[in-house]
């Protein structure tokens, strides 16, 4: 990030003529630096004050700007567990953050499946048991949203104990278990997730023009915003409140379980899901704090209509290309391909806006540098939209991070479609990321293959795995034009995998439109 933006989330948090030295949430004890980058470190002071930053040997010196904001970037260093002291002095003021670390850290956003705790995963009481990582630190942000950019957010620190761990975000902490191991240095895990939000709310503002939902996502809200009474919800909610406190006084004197209790209506122009809200106060204030790489957990909300799946390709690009800008780093970003979810699969091919986004997960993998996809087409559940299996995501979205930032020799996830060509009566597909070999898991045949002719009627597949490749045919389709694999929302029993233990991602070799089959 350039200094512009920690000056103008300054002037928004009205902090101007700052009197007291102050540093972000992020720079609190427990914090891990990011090794092998010149790490920034940023706060306030008084105007013109001489701020001097020491850490690890370093010494630092900067004069505060006119409206009290000040930035330094460490030289690089190597990654350390050893617990240090960070100190920064400015003129009679000083702060000392202390158990500070060297090593890798990574963003972990999104919406409820990023928010999920580990305390809510699989094996929670295993888990807990092991989970003994000093070495192993996030940081939560605070739940806020804003209308305008914010300079700081809350949050803190918290060394992974027994104690503190089911807390953590159990994709990100499943994650970093898997970094650590594998590299033997420190992690940090900045987490700044909501449940139930939509891609555009983490996405700067003046990005979103070009995309017509987004837009009108926005004159919804703006629209109801005008529309909104404080003084008329302030009287509403006393009510529906007295009602609610009767209702649970009886339910408790019968022994019963109270009601939900109601809710504040907000202005909807304070929405968590106004475009932009949730990157104003949950992801500027965290520029440019140093960091490797992101993961992302997020797009059920959007999965809504076929429209919301189809422009949100575009939308996952937009926003890694925004963060990227604001910190000015082209920095890896790995996200989850949703899970199988809903009622299982009965027809060859069952359009959704849950298959379609699939799709843009996959296309975006394969076509944004620096990226990749964890497949979870094997971990959902039919009742539940949030799969408790979190160490299998966590372990593909590592194993993304390895492979392709970390430069080790381990496959990075399943079979990824690459390419078709037609032989005949049959269909030849090709892909990457084989691994040891294709496979057909827990024994053939190949299931959930379809296939079509110029007439689009999907009809069920005979596929079977030659080499690296799969043949895909069917006796009623005499001249095929098209594959799909795994499409639909639950496509139960989908079993093409690679050795490794990976699945491969739904796909389609077709790019019909959505109900024009």
């Amino acid at each position: 990030m350039k200094l512009k933006f920690v000056l103008s989330g300054l002037l928004l948090l009205g902090m101007t003529g700052l009197a007291e030295l102050k540093l972000p949430a992020l720079f609190s004890d427990g914090m891990v630096l990011q090794r092998d980058q010149q790490v920034a470190v940023w706060g306030w002071a008084d105007p013109g004050a001489d701020v001097v930053v020491s850490f690890a040997g370093q010494q630092k010196s900067v004069k505060a700007n006119p409206d009290g904001t000040f930035l330094v970037r460490l030289d690089t260093m190597k990654a350390s567990a050893d617990p240090r002291p960070l100190a920064v002095r400015a003129g009679t003021d000083a702060v000392e953050v202390k158990n500070v670390l060297v090593g890798e850290v990574w963003l972990c956003s999104g919406q409820s499946n990023m928010q999920m705790a580990v305390a809510a995963a699989d094996n929670f009481k295993a888990e807990q048991a092991a989970a003994n990582h000093p070495l192993i630190r996030m940081f939560t942000t605070v739940r806020n949203a804003s209308p305008e950019p914010l300079a700081d957010c809350r949050g803190s620190w918290s060394v992974c104990t027994p104690e503190s761990v089911g807390g953590f975000s159990a994709a990100g902490y499943f994650f970093g278990r898997e970094i650590q191991q594998a590299l033997g240095v420190p992690v940090g895990l900045i987490h700044s997730s909501w449940g139930g939000t939509c891609i555009e709310a983490w996405s700067p503002l003046e990005s979103l023009a070009p995309y017509p939902l987004a837009m009108k996502t926005k004159a919804g809200y703006d629209a109801g915003a005008r529309k909104f009474s404080a003084a008329a919800e302030e009287e509403r909610f006393a009510k529906v409140h007295a009602q609610w406190q009767e209702k649970a006084k009886t339910a408790t004197a019968n022994g019963k379980a109270a009601p939900r209790e109601p809710q504040r209506r907000v202005n909807p122009r304070l929405n968590q899901n106004y475009p932009a809200n949730l990157y104003n106060a949950m992801i500027h204030p965290l520029v440019p704090y140093g960091m490797r790489g992101a993961i992302w957990y997020q797009g059920e909300r959007n999965a809504k209509s076929y429209a919301g799946a189809m422009e949100y390709r575009a939308l996952l690009e937009n926003l890694v290309t925004r963060w990227r800008a604001d910190w000015n780093d082209e920095f890896p970003f790995y996200a989850v391909q949703l899970v199988n979810y809903k009622a299982p699969q009965t027809k060859p091919v069952e359009n959704s806006a849950w298959a379609c986004i699939r799709d843009s997960f996959l296309n975006f993998h394969k076509e944004v540098p620096h990226a990749g996809i964890a497949v979870a087409i094997d971990v959902g559940m039919e009742k539940n939209i949030h799969p408790t299996n979190k160490q299998a995501v966590g372990f593909r979205l590592a194993r993304q991070a390895l492979a392709k930032t970390y430069g080790l020799d381990v496959v990075p996830g399943g079979p990824i479609y690459r390419s078709m060509k037609k032989d005949g009566d049959k269909i030849v597909v090709a892909f990457d990321d084989v691994g040891a070999g294709l496979v057909a898991q827990g024994g053939a045949p190949l299931k959930r293959f379809a296939i079509a002719g110029a007439d689009r009627n999907f009809v069920e597949a005979k596929a079977v795995i030659a080499g690296d490749t799969v043949v895909v045919g069917s006796d009623q389709v005499a001249d095929p034009v098209a594959v799909r694999y795994a499409w639909a929302d639950n496509p139960v029993g989908c079993n093409l995998f690679n050795k490794d233990g990976f699945p491969a991602s739904p796909f389609r070799t077709d790019d019909w439109a959505p109900g024009a089959e």
